[in-house]
């Protein structure tokens, strides 16, 4: 594969990625178009994969290896997100993508998958290492960890790559989630599973334990002394888009909450790892949900909110309401905006709330880390008119436009007045190397073994276990309708509400 500077910039790991055969199963889905087959491309185009790297599709569909080349093809020409897509690279990669009709359930397919395996014309050069990528829907991450076991792909000899990536949702409450880690920890070794969450494969969330932990300026300030409160909003502008089965059984909690708010408040509120290597973080993360008390339904009543959207029109395209989206209940009690006060129990956040909000329908596509911090006295500029002067805050945008701004007070020219002006860098402007998607740096992760953006089992129960509690008090509530919020705004006003009751309010997005 060709050589790139920028990707030696761009994706650090000392480690080189093996010849290994990557198996997705769910090959024909719109997860494998999107993001995955895309992700290889330019992880082949950045010299990223070995010669010989084979790519193997598993779907039920009848399908030739060059019919699946082209669907491919055709995809990434569509949701790559560099353009044009340099035909030599694809041309070299394409050359090793196989196609294999398999039948998810039946356990006869991973056995003549095995000898298909065996039977690649680069079988000498990958030398069975295996990377086996669930892209199935929930429902069948057991079967197949189960098949591949039977069939003898789950485990190899000493030096041979077997490795499990598995998408979210990790379960749909904290039974099935022990239940699935269970019986995917029976087929493969804890070490060899990776539960992925892209969150974590954003440059600006790995950037956080830098700006954290490499910089002598905040972190003396990273605590419950200096810090008023800390805000953590993935807000989506498009609606459910077709997902409505999907998304009337899980709602934003299930969907969001569980997994990407809860890893950015984790990575947001961990203390010092011992080290940088996977395990040490992943043990911090995990002490900051058991840190987390599981809150009483009367507490939850007053500070987890809920709502739907409205009909109405996002950017003068007509969005339904939430009710009337196709294989949606007319009469659903699915929440598709969430948010909630959480607190730590521990000796650096003890009194700090952290709020967390996402929805769908919204005014912006946006996520952000918002720490404000407390405010300063005013006495001194209290002759000038500055009864009170407004608190400091730091703003960590994951996307768009990923970047941190310090929002601070200044003098305003002319005037003894302070204003608050801000102090910004961004990812664009501060860097000319070529920036990954996140299942880039994901996959490469698990090619190698590095398992520190990966979610450790014991962190998906410990999330489930808050998610659960607020299910158990939403389950305590009697209501035949839920709060409405209009579609291109940022919510319900009882998600105001519950900051307005603290003194406290959302910080507005700027872009």
């Amino acid at each position: 594969m060709p050589n790139s500077n920028a990707a030696t910039n761009c994706i650090v790991n000392p480690k080189k990625v093996a010849p290994a055969a990557a198996i997705i199963f769910g090959a024909t889905g719109d997860l494998t178009h999107r993001k995955i087959v895309p992700a290889f491309y330019h992880l082949a185009k950045n010299g990223l994969l070995p010669d010989g790297f084979v790519i193997m599709g598993f779907a039920r569909r009848p399908k030739s290896d060059d019919e699946f080349r082209k669907d491919l093809k055709e995809a990434l020409d569509k949701f790559s997100h560099t353009k044009p897509i340099d035909e030599d690279v694809w041309a070299k990669l394409s050359q090793h993508i196989y196609y294999f009709q398999g039948d998810l359930p039946d356990a006869e397919s991973y056995r003549k998958l095995n000898e298909k395996l065996k039977g690649l014309p680069e079988a000498s050069i990958i030398q069975g290492n295996y990377l086996f990528y669930l892209a199935t829907s929930p429902n069948y991450f057991n079967i197949v960890a189960q098949n591949l076991s039977e069939a003898g792909l789950a485990t190899g000899s000493p030096d041979q790559m077997r490795r499990l990536i598995v998408e979210k949702p990790f379960g749909e409450d904290l039974a099935s989630a022990k239940e699935l880690n269970k019986s995917l920890q029976a087929a493969f070794p804890e070490k060899n599973i990776f539960r992925i969450d892209h969150y974590l494969g954003k440059e600006t969330v790995q950037n956080l334990l830098y700006f954290r932990f490499a910089n002598s300026i905040y972190e003396p300030l990273w605590n419950r002394r200096y810090i008023d409160h800390v805000q953590i909003t993935v807000a989506e502008k498009v609606g459910v888009e077709g997902r409505g089965g999907y998304y009337d059984t899980a709602g934003a909690s299930r969907d969001m909450l569980q997994n990407h708010l809860f890893q950015l408040l984790t990575i947001t509120a961990m203390e010092p790892p011992a080290s940088l290597d996977a395990e040490s973080i992943r043990d911090e993360k995990v002490k900051v949900l058991k840190s987390i008390p599981t809150p009483r339904p009367e507490e939850l009543a007053k500070s987890a909110v809920r709502a739907q959207y409205g009909g109405g029109f996002i950017d003068k395209k007509a969005i339904n309401a939430y009710r009337q989206e196709e294989k949606v209940s007319p009469n659903s009690l699915t929440e598709t905006y969430v948010a909630v006060r959480f607190e730590i129990d521990n000796w650096r956040w003890a009194g700090v709330p952290f709020y967390l909000r996402t929805g769908k329908a919204l005014t912006k596509q946006f996520t952000e880390i918002n720490i404000v911090f407390n405010r300063p006295p005013s006495v001194l500029f209290a002759a000038a008119g500055e009864a009170h002067l407004r608190r400091n805050s730091l703003r960590i945008r994951i996307q768009p436009n990923e970047g941190i701004t310090v929002n601070f007070n200044a003098k305003t020219p002319s005037k003894s007045a302070a204003q608050l002006v801000d102090m910004k860098f961004t990812y664009q402007g501060g860097f000319t190397d070529y920036l990954p998607e996140a299942y880039e740096r994901l996959i490469i992760d698990a090619l190698v073994g590095e398992s520190t953006l990966f979610t450790r089992s014991d962190e998906t129960e410990e999330a489930w276990r808050l998610v659960d509690a607020v299910h158990a008090a939403w389950d305590l509530q009697t209501v035949e309708n839920l709060p409405l919020y209009a579609c291109g705004s940022m919510g319900p006003v009882e998600s105001d509400l519950l900051l307005e009751r603290d003194g406290r309010h959302w910080v507005s997005p700027k872009d």
